[in-house]
């Protein structure tokens, strides 16, 4: 077999029509010539969206979170736009290609709910942006960092330290608890029982002091502290505080809790712990029988 019979043979395979789409046969190099083109224009968008368009909006000092949005926004944008030109390229009509998708829509639509509802809620996700890269969030009991906001999921960093994949309907129909979103400022209540015994001014003063030596709690609003209840065994007392940084909400409250120990120890305040008191009672006179069973002996 000569070189030019397998040249020919090559170019016979390359050539076989296998379907035809909108009047335009479609061969083995035509779908290699659009796979190579379509590749290029993935990664040509990724590298203008982040490179680019991350150095442009960089520099005009705009919010993390925002530059993420325009960036996924600007990488959708040229994929569609680079889509439309391969297939034009390749010879394909998309006139009549969104009349074959419009008709396989109805019974694709019911296998692809859920991609399709990600997909949704994940551009409802960069253009409402009730989330953005950097937020700290509660969802599915589950705290942690969001790292990126993909087309049809969110990664959420936990604070373990592990990477959990939440599908971007979830933070569209349920309940998603923000930390970050707007107004950073955190609320803290941090609950401590002391004993009846106790010098209640005492108690009042050194909570407050407790919260005046912590550098991370903020001066305005301005720490509180209740008696919230009259319990059991002890007074129940409340400190409310107030801190800038809702990721270092569990850092600040070790830190308070732990002065509050050396405080109450230093003023001799009691931590009050559960207890209980037994009264036995009976309705016997115990020395009564006794001397009745040595009358008997």
């Amino acid at each position: 077999m000569t070189i030019e019979s397998i040249l020919g043979m090559i170019h016979k395979i390359l050539n076989m029509r296998l379907f035809t789409i909108t009047q335009t046969d479609i061969t083995l190099s035509v779908l290699i010539v659009f796979f190579v083109l379509f590749f290029a224009v993935l990664i040509f968008s990724r590298f203008i969206a982040r490179r680019a368009v991350q150095k442009i909006l960089s520099r005009a000092h705009i919010d993390e979170g925002l530059q993420y949005t325009f960036q996924r926004i600007t990488e959708y944008t040229l994929i569609l736009i680079g889509a439309i030109i391969v297939f034009q390229f390749i010879g394909i009509n998309l006139s009549g290609l969104a009349v074959i998708f419009g008709l396989l829509s109805v019974g694709i639509g019911f296998g692809l709910q859920n991609i399709t509802s990600n997909f949704i809620s994940g551009l409802i996700l960069l253009l409402e942006r009730p989330i953005k890269i950097g937020d700290r969030v509660r969802v599915g009991g589950i705290e942690g960092d969001v790292l990126e906001i993909n087309i049809r999921s969110t990664t959420v960093r936990s604070l373990d330290n592990i990477s959990i994949i939440v599908p971007n309907s979830e933070f569209i129909i349920s309940q998603v608890i923000n930390l970050s979103h707007g107004d950073l400022k955190l609320r803290m209540d941090i609950d401590v029982g002391v004993s009846y015994d106790s010098d209640l001014d005492r108690v009042l003063l050194s909570l407050r002091e407790v919260a005046q030596e912590n550098p991370e709690i903020l001066k305005d609003p301005k720490p509180l502290v209740h008696l919230t209840e009259f319990a059991d065994s002890a007074w129940n007392m409340k400190l409310r505080v107030w801190i800038e940084n809702p990721k270092r909400h569990q850092i600040v409250r070790s830190d308070i809790n732990c002065a509050i120990v050396r405080k109450f120890r230093e003023q001799g305040i009691v931590i009050a712990y559960p207890q209980r008191d037994l009264h036995v009672c009976s309705s016997v006179p115990l020395p009564l029988i006794v001397q009745d069973e040595r009358a008997r002996d």
